[in-house]
């Protein structure tokens, strides 16, 4: 195998966010992520106090959104957010953009916003990763096109103090033409993009639609070091099957 277990195992973090999660689909996915010796879960906020109970000694980092899943909340809401989930146990924020006052080209709100977060993370020795939906974006806004929007994005953050971008939420369904909702979230062409629209010290997060150790492989030679992922164990349970068969 090209990369070791270790390695790919640490580039993700579990997610656990479904909207109708229980109490005990919580704490199964937390001893999961134990199990698998993930990076990290990625968890509500009012969970983060029982995951980090849980995860204890672990090395397993509790991950916990912030104004999840549109990014709707005031500034003040998402930093008081962020205060209590670090004081709860969260170690790594993932921060969802105003995603309409982007689109309406309110830049300076949008760099408050995010750095808002990252100052109040930072003081309590948290990382934040900054989501920003990228399905409502490809058609751009605020008069740049959507390749264009997503780079001012990656610099905004990256001078707010964002210490990851982060492609999605894998909850940004988008209506269709015909009237039903869909997502893709990460695609080859927006972590190229994203990586290459920031300098080293930023690292890049891919979420939504990976599912299998091949996506999994492509998003990190595509330069993302980590990856939100339900199918956690489905992807790291074919790790091992090619490496038994040494593929």
């Amino acid at each position: 195998m090209k990369y070791t277990y270790e390695q790919l195992a640490g580039m993700i973090d579990h997610s656990l966010l479904h909207p109708a999660l229980t109490d005990r689909e919580l704490e199964d996915g937390c001893r999961l992520a134990v199990k698998y010796g993930v990076a990290s879960v990625c968890i509500k906020p009012y969970a983060a106090k029982r995951a980090a109970e849980l995860l204890a000694g672990s090395g397993v980092r509790v991950g916990c959104v912030i104004g999840f899943p549109h990014g709707n909340s005031c500034t003040e809401s998402k930093r008081y957010e962020t205060e209590l989930a670090c004081r709860d146990g969260a170690v790594e924020i993932d921060m969802v953009i105003s995603v309409g006052k982007a689109l309406s080209g309110d830049w300076d709100y949008v760099e408050r916003d995010v750095k808002a977060v990252c100052d109040e993370a930072h003081r309590h020795e948290a990382k934040v990763k900054v989501i920003f939906e990228n399905d409502y974006l490809d058609k751009g806004g605020a008069g740049l096109d959507g390749d264009n929007f997503k780079r001012k994005l990656c610099r905004i953050c990256e001078r707010a103090g964002a210490d990851w971008v982060k492609t999605s939420t894998g909850f940004g369904f988008v209506k269709q033409p015909d009237g039903s909702y869909n997502y893709r979230g990460a695609t080859a062409h927006d972590l190229e993009l994203m990586r290459a629209a920031c300098s080293p010290k930023v690292q890049i997060k891919a979420a939504g639609g990976v599912r299998d150790l091949d996506s999994l492989i492509r998003v990190r030679e595509l330069g993302a070091s980590r990856c939100g992922a339900s199918a956690t164990a489905a992807i790291l349970d074919e790790y091992r099957r090619r490496e038994a068969a040494g593929r």
